[in-house]
């Protein structure tokens, strides 16, 4: 394929579906990399409340799935898999909508305004905000992070000639 080319024209309903469908598959692998890591979490009877095991969940969030990106995209060659970054951004938008939706009471975050309530949820380990029963950091962080880490590793994988 000639980088010089425009990727979106002249292409036919069976390629654009063929992509979507890529598209979804790498986003399920990027997920699937990061069920591993919540797997490998449960089965070693971590404390969910301390802190640096969140912080070595983070990181894995990251290189798991930035290792399956690489790996599969190096096996595959397909392109689309270096797209997967939107995924990630798509549901991290998605969560966060929710997250600001979310009625604040009697609790750590009573009086937080918009952006300390998305950063206490996603990012702060020690002192989060307590809304969507403390999942913040799995549904607003890990996930789209897979999925940029999985988009990383694969462009890596493919490099400039793709």
């Amino acid at each position: 394929m000639n980088p010089q080319q425009d990727i979106t024209q002249g292409k036919s309903l069976g390629d654009l579906g063929r992509e979507a469908f890529w598209f979804l598959t790498h986003t399920f692998l990027a997920v699937f990399f990061l069920a591993i890591v919540a797997i490998g979490g449960m089965m070693t009877h971590v404390d969910s409340d301390a802190v640096q095991p969140k912080l070595i969940g983070t990181a894995l969030a990251f290189l798991v799935p930035f290792i399956g990106g690489y790996l599969v995209a190096r096996m595959q060659q397909n392109i689309v898999a270096r797209y997967v970054w939107i995924s990630g951004l798509v549901v991290f938008s998605i969560v966060c909508v929710w997250v600001l939706d979310l009625p604040t009471g009697n609790g750590l975050c009573e009086n937080c305004g918009a952006l300390e309530k998305l950063w206490r949820t996603f990012f702060d380990i020690q002192h989060g905000s307590g809304l969507m029963a403390g999942d913040g950091l799995l549904a607003g962080t890990w996930i789209p992070l897979c999925m940029i880490s999985y988009a990383i590793g694969a462009s890596l994988a493919l490099g400039s000639d793709n």
